[in-house]
């Protein structure tokens, strides 16, 4: 039996061609030597479809039931844990962490799901379920304690995995100049227990919750190599000389410039690192505070308007400053925008003391005493206290600008005098410039871990080991980051070759790459440009699904990725890999 088609056409009186096609079922038969047919069936009626069937199942192909032939037993989310790990390990994390085990295992878990799901340790047990991260990484059925104990396994292990990657990115040819960059932040901690929580200056602005500070040292680049966790009212000098003696002593590091901030690297903190042994080579890079660029610009002083008649930037030098080098840099849109921002706080200053000094104008506020509380309680708000002269008596308020402050200090607007020790012939002037500036890339390294990947606030851990264990698994997944925003860097906005400007004491600017990216939307192949973490999430949508050939007492279930867009191929192309089918 067989499906014959018969094609019959004719050509109509105007000319017009037609054509009809009649799909019969027959069956064909030898007879008295002679090839016959029978016609058993007019199957013309029937769709197409139904007709392709029958007459390929007449040749002998075998059919089954859709949900026999195949079916999805599960689909997993695959691609952004799959270059987050590839990520991983093309860096070496997974050695450079410790020996295989199952604490590694659980913490290079940890690590990658703090990329690509930064949530409470609890919320990342029951995700991992739900990719691959579970079933590849034999993480899936881990307790709490099993997660608690790779903490602790992990924590043991930090100076060794921060020694590693001092003498990888602090030392050779990847970091010449030998210069190391630190930093300190504090982020909120919820509960009363930890011993390190305690209340100080909150840089997250929540004045009303106890806290931990904690302090990130990288290279020049931002690239993260170790932090320091410290109680909630350490200052920033404190943190600095831990510092100095993690990388002399932890990292074994003799010849280092240390780069921080005018707050961090104080006159006392270089005292401190003139007092190490001769064999030692540390050196600063720092920035002067407001009082001491005043006491520079005093009359007599080295400071003067008339240096940046011609240049941005002079090295200037003063007695108070042995042995170092002052650089003076001036910025006209840094002078423009402090201007506005002083007239603008003294505005709103003067408008919270308005109310105070009518109501004592009108008699319904009297007494020194009760004036200067009320005046006490608003008028540094905005910290223009200085700039403002008040006098109480038991009936007047008056409250008038400094004229004369305000005016010395606009003078110095948009002056920053850099400080360091490192000699001429080995960095020059602008190069000073561009090491200080350098230090927004920490500032870049803690938006990173803080607020826009890896969400290290607020903590929960009660236990000192718990919350340092937790502020080290915060720094290695920035430091895969920081790796993978390199590497995506054309298919996400950030600039993937910032122009070099010839003066560096003007502000950075975009390359016109960039630019046009940023106005467009997508790249110059005409695909989309996402942000990083809606590039993880589009990532997210390459599945690994389990299919199952044949009826559903088949044992036979194949693993299959569906079929990468442009974007996730070009994805793991950066990243110089092929899309894996498994994370091991």
């Amino acid at each position: 039996m067989h499906v014959a088609t018969v094609k019959r056409g004719y050509v109509s009186k105007s000319g017009q061609e037609r054509v009809y096609l009649t799909h019969l079922l027959r069956r064909t038969f030898r007879e008295g030597g002679k090839v016959k047919h029978e016609t058993l069936a007019n199957l013309s009626a029937l769709p197409d479809e139904q007709i392709e069937l029958l007459r390929r199942s007449l040749k002998g192909e075998t059919f089954v039931a859709t949900d026999e032939a195949a079916a999805v037993v599960r689909s997993l989310p695959h691609g952004h844990v799959a270059a987050v790990m590839a990520q991983a390990r093309a860096l070496g994390l997974p050695a450079l962490l410790g020996p295989a085990g199952r604490e590694r295992d659980i913490a290079l878990a940890l690590i990658v799901s703090r990329v690509v799901y930064p949530r409470t340790k609890l919320s990342t047990l029951s995700w991992w379920a739900d990719t691959t991260v579970g079933a590849d990484l034999g993480v899936t059925d881990t307790s709490t304690d099993q997660v608690y104990a790779a903490m602790d396994w992990l924590l043991t292990r930090q100076d060794r995995i921060e020694a590693k990657l001092a003498r990888r990115h602090l030392t050779g040819e990847t970091n010449p100049q030998r210069m190391a960059l630190f930093d300190l932040s504090s982020s909120w901690m919820e509960g009363r227990h930890c011993p390190l929580a305690v209340r100080g200056y909150s840089r997250d602005g929540k004045k009303g919750k106890a806290q931990i500070e904690y302090g990130l040292l990288t290279d020049p680049a931002g690239r993260p190599v170790a932090v320091r966790v410290f109680p909630g009212n350490t200052g920033d000098p404190t943190a600095f000389i831990e510092a100095v003696r993690v990388v002399r002593d932890t990292f074994g590091l003799r010849q280092m410039v240390m780069v921080g901030d005018r707050g961090m690297i104080t006159s006392a903190r270089i005292d401190r690192l003139r007092e190490l042994p001769a064999e030692d080579d540390f050196g600063w890079l720092t920035c002067l505070r407001a009082p001491q660029i005043a006491a520079l610009a005093a009359d007599g002083g080295p400071l003067q308007m008339s240096l940046f008649d011609q240049q941005d930037l002079a090295e200037i030098y003063h007695p108070d400053y042995p042995d170092e080098r002052l650089i003076a840099c001036r910025n006209p849109a840094l002078a423009t925008e402090r201007a506005r921002k002083r007239a603008d706080l003294l505005d709103a200053t003067e408008a919270l003391l308005a109310p105070i000094v009518a109501a004592v104008a009108e008699g319904r506020l009297s007494g020194a005493a009760a004036i200067g509380l009320r005046v006490g309680k608003i008028i540094d708000k905005y910290k223009m206290g200085k700039h403002l002269e008040v006098t109480i008596t038991d009936t007047t308020l008056a409250v008038t600008r400094r004229e004369a402050a305000i005016d010395a200090e606009a003078a110095l607007d948009g002056i920053y005098v850099i400080r360091t020790s490192v000699a001429a012939e080995r960095l020059d002037s602008a190069g000073v410039v561009t090491a200080y500036k350098n230090l927004s890339h920490v500032e870049r390294d803690w938006r990173s871990i803080k607020v826009d990947d890896l969400e290290l606030r607020p903590i929960h851990h009660r236990l000192e080991e718990r919350v340092k264990a937790h502020v080290l698994i915060c720094m290695l997944a920035a430091y895969l980051v920081w790796h993978l925003r390199r590497a995506w860097a054309p298919l996400t906005y950030t600039d993937e070759e910032p122009p070099t400007p010839e003066n560096p004491v003007s502000a950075a600017q975009r390359s016109t790459t960039a630019a046009r990216k940023a106005s467009r939307r997508r790249d110059e192949h005409n695909q989309p440009v996402r942000s990083f973490r809606n590039l993880l999430d589009h990532l997210a949508t390459l599945t690994r699904n389990d299919i199952r050939h044949g009826p559903p007492t088949s044992a036979t279930v194949v693993p299959t990725l569906t079929i990468p867009t442009p974007t996730q191929r070009r994805a793991f192309e950066l990243l110089g890999t092929p899309v894996p089918l498994t994370l091991t």
